[in-house]
């Protein structure tokens, strides 16, 4: 498949009210940066008063309104860390879990087999979370952790490893679209194209993202060679 025959992030999200929270990793047509994005949207008054704080080279996430907070548990947490030259991106606080096992050595797959989706009952929020080796042989992994069955009885485990290539991303989000309870992502990370210019990606994901539910979008463009990097940060509360 060509990467011009792969199909641009806003024509996957366009139309679709609710994705809930994504992930896109992939590398840039001419093969010289590695791209991540990652965003949240929400229902609720509890979901959507959130912005995203950068806090160095990571990201956290802080309530807008913090007199209006609810339940911190499942909407606070860093959805962007380093460790070493590996990137963490996931939409829960796993993004801790996973960067003290590769502190202490072990991988990204032993950290996700001791978490488990979401206990949101009845939707059991799936866990999504990716990983970027950026570097002269850049490889990159996505995760899903989603309940079993109706009843949340099991969690299934599921890891997605990529070579990188020039102009092709992949996309996982945590539902399909809405619904009551809202159904669960299926199916392999989609197929995305990413461009050269990080306004053109950044733009087309906002933009197409559904007006009424977005929060927030940060995507990021590093350069393999050198490892500096550049940011596009949206936040729907100013």
């Amino acid at each position: 498949m060509s990467i011009y025959d792969t199909p641009a992030i806003g024509e996957r999200i366009a139309g679709n009210s609710y994705v809930g929270r994504g992930i896109v990793i992939g590398q840039s047509a001419d093969g010289k940066k590695a791209v991540f994005a990652y965003f949240i949207m929400g229902r609720s008054e509890n979901s959507r008063n959130r912005v995203f704080i950068p806090n160095g080279k990571e990201l956290l996430i802080h309530p807008f309104d913090a007199s209006k907070v609810k339940d911190p548990s499942l909407i606070i947490y860093s959805p962007v860390r380093l460790c070493g030259d590996a990137v963490v991106v996931t939409n829960g606080d796993q993004t801790d879990t996973i960067v003290d096992f590769l502190e202490a050595g072990k991988t990204f797959e032993q950290a996700l087999d001791t978490r488990e989706f979401e206990p949101d009952a009845p939707n059991f929020t799936p866990r999504i979370s990716g990983i970027l080796f950026p570097g002269a042989d850049y490889t990159y992994k996505l995760n899903i952790l989603k309940s079993a069955d109706a009843e949340g009885t099991a969690c299934n485990r599921y890891t997605f490893s990529y070579k990188a290539l020039p102009g092709v991303g992949h996309f996982i989000h945590t539902y399909n679209h809405d619904g009551n309870p809202i159904p669960t992502f299926t199916g392999e990370p989609e197929r995305v194209r990413i461009p050269d210019d990080i306004d053109v990606f950044a733009d087309d994901l906002w933009t197409n993202l559904d007006e009424n539910n977005k929060i927030s979008l940060i995507v990021r463009y590093i350069d393999i060679a050198s490892g500096e990097y550049e940011d596009r940060l949206f936040n729907k509360n100013k």
